[in-house]
């Protein structure tokens, strides 16, 4: 990339997230009250995201060769238990994936 590209590519995502974060305060008044359809979409996409990510993670895991998925269904295991223990979304994550890199660094 020239220089010139690089400026332009930082500029775009600056951009583009500066939209992001501002937009909805343009958009969304604070006197209105927020459409039921937003309401919606905030209350049920974030579990719809995280449920795609669960299966992007899964999808190349291979039953009957390897490991046999051990190691991620232990983690799963362990994000799911965290999460119903203690409500914590960054705990629930991060004890996921510790345990995932441990399985894997030391079996």
């Amino acid at each position: 990339m020239t220089l010139a590209q690089q400026i332009i590519t930082i500029g775009m995502c600056i951009l583009g997230t500066i939209a992001t974060r501002y937009l909805p305060f343009f958009i969304f008044k604070e006197n209105k009250k927020t459409p039921e359809y937003i309401q919606y979409l905030g209350k049920f996409l974030p579990s719809a995201v995280f449920g795609m990510l669960v299966i992007y993670c899964l999808k190349n895991v291979e039953v009957l060769h390897g490991t046999h998925g051990i190691p991620e269904g232990i983690s799963i295991l362990v994000t799911a238990v965290l999460h119903l223990w203690k409500k914590n979304m960054f705990l629930s994550i991060a004890g996921g994936t510790i345990c995932y890199m441990l399985i894997l660094h030391f079996l």
